[in-house]
């Protein structure tokens, strides 16, 4: 009896730490984790939700590294589980001489124009815009939109002049919310219709416990202020409601604790997408996995947002799963290999074309692409883009799980032409909506694969 205890044991402890790792497998407690991001901006625009970031990867894995972010990376979805990596979409002083920090961005489209903020550094808020929201971003004035010297900034006690967020009304008005470390240090100022310059002063209202992270969204004529919570109250995201946008604001309560993986600075972004309202933030689960220093290393994760019946907003609750998946992925038009909702060691690169690519794929290195639908006919065969095939190892396609059924298989063919090359293979028998695990396999442990995109041929 004993010796059974002991094996229902063992044997509850081995179910355990499968069901574990069968979570952390399909956890969207990370989105494009190949890459480290941070202060998510959102933007909504012809039926894609964009994410811009703080690009942490600017950073260094030492612990005593500091906030060097000089670059903005733009991530974007039509599903909400698999995202596509745009790469750098602006980067200074490269596209901004006078600045040589990009913190915390906030996105805005108008007049048929993408304009992007920013804080350089802790000192001033810059804006850059341009006509696509993957850039290229370009600098319309050459200086600081914002300083020290712009009315109404300052008298202010110890003020991080920083993390704008541009917010446009329904009458057409735009405003711009910046500062931090300090409960009077928030102040929002108009900004013209051409999204470049100011109108009149910057004026301010009392928000407890601010510490930093501003964002300002809307619904049902009510104007929500939410922002993170200074170290002595947790840096929680809280938040305040009002019928104007600039005054009459009342505090209400935390839309999220401090996230899960994170116990360090908190920014988030609200936004509406077909329908559904959500919650973007980081942590730092990415960096604990790889066991590096976190501090310096953050990672975007979203969850779905909900309202109570009088306007309020129900507290978020993180989980690793995230959020449902709206529609699906069509395997019979091209699709870009940087698109995918889980990865395992692979990175991305700009393409001579101005595109993306997956790059240096090895062996066991795997993207997966969620909810990808091939109806009722199913696929006749698999073609991709790639490069580095070699005769000890191949591109696996399998289905449900990195161990589930091959329907393809890409092998070289022989034809040692450098670059990318598009190779084709049959496709075994797949109907239905499935999720893909494209696999690098292969006894050729040197070799590096790229993928530029993927598709299926139907039956």
């Amino acid at each position: 009896m004993k010796k059974l205890n002991k094996i229902t044991v063992q044997l509850v402890i081995l179910f355990s730490l499968i069901l574990a790792l069968t979570k952390l497998a399909q956890a969207d407690d990370h989105i494009a984790a190949h890459r480290h991001l941070a202060d998510p901006a959102t933007l909504v625009y012809n039926g894609r939700v964009y994410l811009y970031a703080s690009n942490d990867d600017d950073n260094s894995d030492d612990k005593e590294s500091g906030y060097k972010m000089k670059s903005i990376v733009c991530i974007s979805s039509s599903d909400m589980k698999n995202w596509t990596d745009h790469g750098v979409v602006f980067e200074a002083p490269r596209d901004a001489t006078w600045a040589n920090r990009t913190w915390a961005p906030s996105v805005i489209a108008r007049n048929g124009k993408i304009y992007l903020y920013f804080g350089n550094g802790g000192s001033g808020i810059g804006v850059v815009t341009a006509s696509s929201p993957t850039g290229p971003f370009k600098d319309p004035l050459g200086k600081k939109l914002i300083d020290n010297q712009t009315p109404g900034v300052l008298p202010a006690k110890n003020m991080w002049l920083f993390d704008p967020m541009a917010f446009l009304d329904d009458d057409g008005q735009a405003y711009l919310y910046i500062g931090g470390n300090g409960e009077d240090n928030m102040r929002v100022i108009k900004l013209n219709e051409d999204m470049i310059s100011v109108n009149g002063q910057a004026t301010s209202f009392h928000v407890p416990s601010f510490f930093e992270a501003s964002w300002m969204h809307k619904r049902d004529g009510n104007y929500y202020f939410s922002y993170s919570s200074n170290p002595k109250a947790e840096m929680r995201i809280d938040y305040m409601m009002s019928k104007s946008p600039t005054t009459g604001f009342v505090y209400k309560g935390v839309i999220g604790a401090q996230p899960p993986n994170n116990n360090n600075n908190n920014h988030h972004g609200i936004f509406e997408y077909k329908g559904k309202w959500y919650h973007a933030y980081h942590n730092r689960v990415v960096a604990i996995k790889k066991g590096i220093p976190p501090v310096y290393k953050r990672n975007l994760a979203i969850e779905e947002l909900n309202y109570n019946a009088d306007g309020t907003i129900a507290q978020v609750i993180y989980t690793e799963n995230g959020v449902t998946q709206i529609g699906s992925i069509n395997p019979y038009q091209r699709n870009e290999a940087e698109t995918m909702q889980d990865q395992n060691g692979i990175m991305t690169k700009n393409t001579d074309d101005g595109g993306m690519q997956i790059s240096g794929m090895k062996n066991n290195n795997w993207i997966k692409i969620q909810g990808v639908d091939f109806g009722k006919k199913g696929a006749k065969s698999f073609n991709a883009r790639v490069s580095g095939l070699s005769s000890g190892t191949s591109l696996e396609v399998r289905v449900g799980s990195l161990d589930g059924k091959q329907i393809a298989k890409l092998v070289t063919s022989g034809n040692e032409a450098v670059g990318l090359q598009i190779q084709s293979g049959k496709a075994g028998i797949i109907q239905g909506k499935q999720d893909l695990y494209l696999l690098v396999s292969g006894s050729d442990t040197s070799a590096a694969i790229d993928i530029d995109w993927w598709r299926f041929q139907q039956r």
